[in-house]
């Protein structure tokens, strides 16, 4: 007897909820009428996802904010009541690709309306060159709002997996006598222990390299800005900026389209980076691997890592030339398809089978995972390379 007024609630709900998913046309056959905060996020959905009309008027269910920054603005400022952040991220996305709203992010009334997220970022990027000066300012505090929640998340564990590695592939087998491991030297000589002389005789000593606070490493994020790529020239600016932060990594940040930008200089403030980006374009991946190739002046102590979905543009087998040959001298070389949460976008897999002849297979990674690819880079160890299952 007690259960009836559980499961009629039950029941309400179930209908409500369904009456927000189809959305109230008259064939959705609930009769459930909307009051309160479920009509206002019924309106605010409706206008992301209703029909393709005209603009709509009063309740009328016709999809579409128009061009009204202040309609768009009084809708963001909704979704962010009624929904979820993450929530709200994926219908800032999907009005931007659905109703064409790009161009009002360059109003800064928008800008302060919106929830930040890695795409937004992306977003406002691909609009820099027609963003008007006082869109600007607010443009890249929404920018590095976003940038500073990344190096919170990454930092840390990024110069955490990167020392260690560091440490142990410094590690010599031939150390000058102040440089030795002495705990490492017994524990690796333990079975070279003479009873009547009470000691070991360290047939191989363990030690560390030379002046801690030299370069060990030199890395070189070489990275796609085509449009598809957005998110992941987000990543890669942070963490160029965080291994521009340890003295005993070396840093180079390439961007490229068909043409190369060498944004090394500005690796202080990846804002600045991002910024000096420019989304869009061509590709030329030869051209970019090329000029990194000039760059490199210790091979055998040199990570290059190239961020791209592998659409060449430029000399196919050039750019399979000049991969070899980097291996042969001793790079270690990393294909990244993409550094995002996403996984892996539209690439070509015909260039991602030949560089896995090469050596060098190509493959998404998320930002939590790059910490331990580096590391596995710098030690020479294999690539923590995801199931592609």
């Amino acid at each position: 007897m007690t259960t009836e007024p559980v499961d009629a609630e039950a029941a309400q709900e179930r209908v409500r909820r369904w009456r927000l998913v189809l959305g109230g046309d008259q064939a959705d056959g609930t009769g459930h009428p909307l009051s309160g905060p479920d009509a206002a996020m019924d309106a605010a959905l409706t206008a992301l996802y209703g029909k393709r009309a005209e603009p709509r008027t009063g309740r009328d269910r016709s999809g579409g904010l128009g061009a009204s920054a202040p309609a768009v603005a009084r809708w963001l400022g909704d979704i962010r009541t009624y929904f979820p952040s993450s929530v709200v991220q994926v219908m800032q996305r999907d009005a931007i690709d659905r109703l064409g709203l790009a161009t009002l992010l360059l109003e800064p009334e928008m800008l302060e309306a919106v929830e930040a997220d890695v795409h937004l970022v992306g977003t406002l990027l691909s609009l820099n060159k027609a963003m008007p000066e006082r869109a600007k300012e607010t443009a890249r505090a929404v920018v590095r709002r976003v940038v500073e929640d990344l190096e919170k998340r990454l930092a840390g564990r990024t110069r955490t997996a990167l020392t260690g590695a560091l440490d142990r592939s410094a590690r010599v087998s031939r150390p000058r006598h102040h440089d030795i491991d002495w705990n490492r030297t017994i524990a690796a000589n333990l079975k070279h222990y003479l009873p009547e002389h009470r000691t070991v005789v360290p047939e191989r000593l363990v030690g560390h390299g030379r002046a801690s606070r030299s370069v060990k490493k030199e890395v070189i994020l070489c990275v796609d800005q085509s449009g598809s790529m957005a998110a992941s020239v987000v990543y890669a600016s942070v963490f160029g900026a965080v291994l521009a932060s340890m003295r005993s990594i070396s840093t180079r940040l390439v961007v490229f389209d068909t043409a190369v930008a060498d944004l090394t200089e500005q690796l202080d403030d990846p804002v600045d980076v991002l910024f000096g980006t420019q989304l869009g374009g061509g590709t030329d991946i030869n051209r970019a691997l090329a000029y990194c190739q000039s760059r490199i002046t210790r091979p055998a102590e040199t990570v290059v890592v190239l961020i791209s979905d592998l659409h060449e543009g430029g000399i196919r087998n050039e750019m399979l030339k000049r991969v070899a040959a980097m291996k042969a001298a001793g790079v270690r070389f990393v294909t990244l398809l993409a550094l995002s949460d996403e996984g892996a976008p539209a690439y070509d897999r015909e260039h991602a089978a030949a560089l896995a002849e090469l050596g060098a297979p190509a493959f998404a990674c998320t930002p939590d995972l790059f910490p331990e690819v580096m590391a596995a880079a710098i030690e020479q160890r294999t690539l923590p390379i995801p199931d592609a299952g």
